[in-house]
């Protein structure tokens, strides 16, 4: 029979429902009875004691909030009677051990990567293009419709297709009610570059106006792209009079590598004879690179070159009790095995602070998190907000009614591993392990962000449902829960519903994650994001964002 509620730690004063559970209803967990005072909807909690206001909840085994007023045994916790409440942190001097888990089945596997020079080992094989400033957009939206159609990159054709179905049915008097998308309305292009996995387009509205430190992040931000291991060839454009000059981009990319050595192209509209020329010619010198690059094939690379991002978006109240849990489970098997994990989403990591800080092997990179952790809440309450601001209606629906019960859950996606370093916004990660990236909780941001460090694959857990991805690096997409799976199968890629329904433990439902990011590295299964273009791009401007 399938369980109704779940207790996430031992120290835990709340019980979640895995179902609807209704007012008046009796129910039995370790031994203890509980006669529920308010129907609790899935993913929702309830007390399990009496509690006094000012009383502290805890979940996840850390203070998540403190009651506003009196709760009765059995009662939900709701925005109405909690608030966000989170314990102080410091550093301190602590003996961390971890147990790594169990690597056998893993540790004679490969990936079948590109290979760069600089001994990084992509998962795809991408063309980028840069504008230095948001004036080139335009310029690279006509490159884009060209370059995607010819070459076989588009995936809009059944929408295309459809439209003119539309057009046609009411040209000819018809019922455009009877005229439907079919599924076989798909793209027949076939890709003429084989080794070439896409044409990507970085649009932004930075590089000018706005403070020069945005344009400075910017570039960081760019070169940090232009230099990523999915990336075989870049192409710049520039206006020419912007903050963001080529010359600083230029300085930040030798300062990442500089042996810098992909095909790079740059054109300058402001010395060009017409914005046709300067298009025609981007075009040429592109093709010409694509046939370089296309020379590049994949070939087996170990597990220890994977770099997984790991992130949450569309929460639920699952999220910290399936998807993410397993999702550390993969996290710890790829660290075990040499690899790089990046945990970001600074403002969701509100309420375990201290247990990063406990795990963090360097003093220096302790007081990093610290010091990073104190000025981004600061500077965002200088605004009038905070990171106990962070959940989302859309949070707060499905169960996460505070922040730290929001960021409990998504630190599970790291899982137990001791962390590394601690890394700055654009900051590459150089240290095999677990390392901390500052990026807001905005899920774009904050993949932006991780694949600036060096992410070739992220893992995206949602219980709602978001149609994210990014330009560079792989989205894949993990479910909460099963009826999420069926509701939006067209972006979802791994269901960890199972683990609700209690079909499958954490681990083994860890282990098929990362057997799944094996096959998406090696271009063995295309995450739905990278089928669906889903190529979502947007730099961070500190201290505004959560």
């Amino acid at each position: 029979m399938k369980k109704k509620l779940v207790k996430v730690h031992p120290d835990d004063n709340v019980l979640v429902a895995l179902t609807n559970l209704m007012k008046g209803e009796v129910l039995t967990y370790d031994g203890e009875e509980f006669i529920l005072q308010d129907d609790i909807p899935a993913k929702h909690k309830f007390v399990t004691k009496d509690l006094k206001a000012a009383d502290v909840v805890v979940m996840y085994g850390v203070m998540v909030g403190k009651a506003q007023s009196d709760i009765a045994k059995g009662g939900i916790i709701s925005t109405v009677n909690l608030k966000h409440a989170a314990e102080p942190f410091i550093y301190r001097k602590t003996d961390f051990s971890w147990t790594a888990p169990d690597v056998a089945k893993f540790r004679n596997k490969t990936f079948n990567g590109y290979h760069r020079s600089n001994g990084d080992v992509g998962t795809a094989n991408y063309w980028l293009f840069i504008p230095t400033v948001f004036c080139e957009n335009r310029n690279l939206d006509v490159i884009r419709e060209a370059l995607h159609n010819e070459l076989g990159y588009a995936v809009t054709a059944k929408y295309k297709q459809y439209a003119q179905q539309l057009v046609d049915a009411y040209k000819n008097g018809d019922d455009i009610s009877s005229v439907n998308l079919s599924p076989d309305q798909q793209n027949k292009n076939s890709r003429v570059f084989k080794n070439v996995d896409g044409i990507k387009f970085l649009n932004h509205q930075g590089g000018c106006g706005g403070i020069r430190q945005d344009a400075a992040i910017l570039s960081k931000l760019l070169a940090a792209y232009a230099n990523h291991p999915n990336v075989g060839g870049v192409t710049i454009l520039s206006l020419g009079c912007q903050n963001l000059q080529v010359a600083d981009f230029m300085n930040d990319l030798k300062q990442l590598n500089p042996n810098f050595d992909k095909p790079l192209y740059i054109f300058e509209q402001q010395q060009s004879q017409s914005e046709e020329q300067l298009i025609a010619e981007s075009i040429q010198k592109t093709f010409t690179g694509l046939i370089e690059i296309d020379k590049a094939e994949r070939k087996p690379a170990p597990l220890s070159k994977l770099c997984i991002g790991v992130k949450c978006g569309g929460s639920d109240g699952f999220s910290g009790i399936s998807a993410n849990p397993a999702v550390g489970y993969c996290s710890d098997l790829v660290v075990a095995l040499g690899g790089k994990i990046l945990l970001a989403e600074f403002p969701e990591l509100c309420g375990v602070e201290q247990n990063l800080i406990d795990r963090t092997n360097d003093e220096t990179a302790a007081k990093k998190f610290i010091n990073l952790m104190t000025n981004y809440n600061e500077s965002a309450l200088h605004v009038g907000s905070g990171f106990h601001m962070n959940p989302s209606p859309g949070n707060i629906k499905d169960g996460l009614i505070t922040d730290a019960i929001k960021s409990a859950g998504a630190a599970k996606k790291g899982g137990t591993s001791p962390v590394v370093d601690v890394l700055d916004y654009t900051e590459p990660a150089i240290k095999p392990g677990l390392n901390l990236v500052c990026t807001p909780g905005n899920d774009v941001e904050a993949t932006t962000g991780k694949a600036a460090s060096g992410a070739t694959l992220i893992l995206f857990t949602t219980g709602l449902g978001t149609p994210t991805g990014n330009p560079v690096c792989p989205v894949i997409k993990v479910s909460t829960n099963s009826n999420l799976t069926k509701r939006m199968n067209d972006i979802i890629d791994i269901d960890c519903g199972p683990v609700i329904e209690g079909d499958k433990t954490i681990e083994q439902m860890g282990a098929d994650i990362l057997d799944y990011c094996i096959k998406a590295a090696s271009g063995e299964v295309i995450p739905k994001a990278v089928l669906l273009n889903q190529d979502d791009f947007i730099p961070w401007k500190r201290g505004v964002s959560l």
